[in-house]
């Protein structure tokens, strides 16, 4: 087993959970809310992401701003944001977009803590298919007489503390953003 290789796949796992989880909105505004989505734009010519358009700032709790270096583009950008529904209402103010965030209710709170659960869940899968992976490594290591049964076992606890730690850690991001969630 390779135990660095599994560690940094493990890691692209937290990591994709880290930001998908950032994306559930919270009642706050977060530029996170925004700038990952993609938007086609220069005439359908070209899908970009909201944050390599412009700058997506928060400048209080009840707004996301985005100010597009390119101005030509205001309309497409906010048009996908509409098209991506995400729940949000873009108005063009000028040169920049405003998107007010309206207060959650209870009802939307449970609804993104069901989603928030079922992203978590879809990480910790994932953590367990890159462990699967390397115990089937393991295990052919075994049946092709590379490791004793000692050294067989051995890893495999190995690699079982390794996936414990980062299903821990997703855990935890799903924890905390539970908390927020759940803060009025």
């Amino acid at each position: 087993m390779d135990e660095s290789s599994v560690k940094s796949r493990m890691q692209e796992v937290v990591s994709l959970v880290t930001s998908d989880v950032a994306s559930i909105r919270t009642g706050k505004a977060n530029s996170n809310l925004v700038s990952d989505l993609e938007v086609t734009v220069y005439g359908g010519q070209q899908k970009l992401k909201i944050n390599e358009l412009g700058t997506v700032s928060t400048p209080d709790p009840e707004s996301v701003i985005i100010d597009p270096w390119d101005k030509s583009v205001i309309g497409e950008i906010k048009k996908g944001i509409e098209v991506a529904n995400v729940g949000l209402n873009p108005q063009i103010d000028g040169e920049i977009i405003r998107i007010s965030i309206p207060p959650m209710t209870s009802e939307d709170r449970n609804k993104f803590v069901k989603l928030l659960g079922t992203k978590i869940e879809s990480g910790k899968v994932m953590a367990r298919q890159v462990r699967a992976e390397a115990l089937k490594s393991i295990r052919s290591a075994f049946e092709d007489k590379e490791l004793t049964e000692d050294d067989k076992f051995n890893e495999e606890k190995r690699l079982q503390d390794i996936t414990d730690k980062f299903v821990k850690k997703i855990e935890e991001i799903g924890e905390k953003k539970k908390q927020e969630l759940l803060s009025v």
